[in-house]
């Protein structure tokens, strides 16, 4: 049973987030780069919770997302791949067969979320010296060609600023003829414009319900001026879960306390987030921190301290409480339009597998509830 759960107008779908070893901002992990035998497991962890799909993340010094997406689908049977891309590094034509032959492997399991960067340091690392804007207008172009190179039967031509081809033809399209699903992030008036005019889905980090409903709109709002029906929301949250409200507060100042001086140091200087440092150059950084600096605690169980203790490199937010209290926030979020709930945990394995547990049969439950009361 999968954790997709409708609503009576549409689905609401769980994601999670993988990594190739045990790291996270309060562990920094040890041994290699990639772990083969703990990606699996982790894989199989949220197959096994009932999650939708996983995020494979990318960062300039990451493993390689498609070489992780290939080892996980091997090793799982109906688990979605939500692979991370950031354009400009490669030709969208190369990117657009890459994905299409491993959906064809994983028989329809594949999508990509496109992250066009925020940070000029780390666009260079690999050798992008594009400006902001311009890099998302070099994105406008590479996801047009995808879109058609994933649909075409025909050789296109294409003449752009930034890409420039004659007749290609894709040996290869997505399985089953679909188009494979776009996820696309950002909170930056370009990100809304771009990301309105491509995204399946619209991906924020988690803020509080207010400026997330004024984010919505904003993403609404890009859709409807590209004349496109508004994409599908996901934001994502750090779920601190315990069996009591008291034990999760507990448990929250003592991650908290690992970010800010412990053993999370050594992560955060590995992955180049310093919450000591120069303020954020990207817009959703900038935003959740804009959201610490109101107060600890938003609504019914937001908690932004860990995205300041950890320069809010990421999506660092914090649901705390027993899982009633969690899944009564998640659901929160739905209320406001949001399709779609990524969790990860600062325990990423154990806590994978206590939301399979203890979070998603709430939520699927209620949901399935409210969708039969109409």
């Amino acid at each position: 049973m999968t954790a997709t759960v409708e609503s009576s107008t549409r689905t609401v779908e769980l994601l999670g987030m993988i990594g190739t070893r045990d790291a996270s901002e309060s562990r920094p992990g040890s041994g290699p780069a990639i772990d083969a035998e703990y990606t699996r497991r982790f894989a199989r962890a949220h197959e096994d919770a009932g999650f939708d799909r996983i995020l494979i993340g990318y960062g300039s010094s990451w493993p390689e997302g498609t070489q992780v997406a290939a080892h996980v689908a091997a090793n799982t049977e109906r688990l979605g791949l939500l692979v991370a891309h950031r354009p400009g590094f490669v030709a969208p034509t190369l990117a657009a067969r890459t994905f299409a032959t491993m959906d064809q492997f994983a028989q329809g399991r594949i999508a990509v979320h496109i992250i066009t960067g925020g940070s000029d340091v780390e666009q260079r690392r690999d050798g992008d010296y594009l400006g902001h804007d311009e890099r998302y207008d070099r994105t406008d172009e590479y996801l047009t060609i995808l879109r058609r190179a994933w649909t075409s039967t025909e050789p296109f031509s294409f003449d752009g600023r930034h890409y420039t081809f004659e007749d290609y033809a894709g040996g290869v399209l997505p399985y089953a003829d679909r188009h494979l699903e776009l996820f696309f992030g950002g909170s930056s008036e370009a990100a809304y414009r771009v990301g309105g005019a491509h995204a399946d889905t619209f991906m924020l980090w988690g803020e509080p319900l207010a400026p997330t409903a004024e984010q919505i709109a904003s993403v609404r709002a890009a859709a409807a001026a590209a004349g496109r029906p508004a994409p599908r929301i996901s934001v994502s949250f750090r779920p601190i879960v315990a069996a009591t409200r008291e034990l999760a507060w507990e448990r929250a100042y003592g991650i908290l306390d690992r970010i800010k001086g412990g053993p999370g140091r050594a992560f955060l200087q590995d992955h180049k987030f310093d919450a000591k440092g120069a303020q954020p150059e990207n817009t959703g950084s900038q935003r959740l921190l804009a959201a610490a600096a109101k107060g600890d605690l938003h609504d019914r169980a937001l908690w932004t301290p860990t995205a300041t203790a950890a320069g809010a490199g990421g999506n660092t937010t914090a649901l705390v409480g027993d899982p009633e209290t969690v899944a009564a926030a998640i659901l929160d979020y739905v209320e406001i339009g949001v399709d779609t709930i990524l969790i990860r945990g600062y325990d990423p394995l154990d806590d994978a597998i206590d939301y399979g547990r203890h979070v998603l049969p709430l939520v699927r439950q209620e949901v399935a509830h409210r969708r039969a009361q109409g």
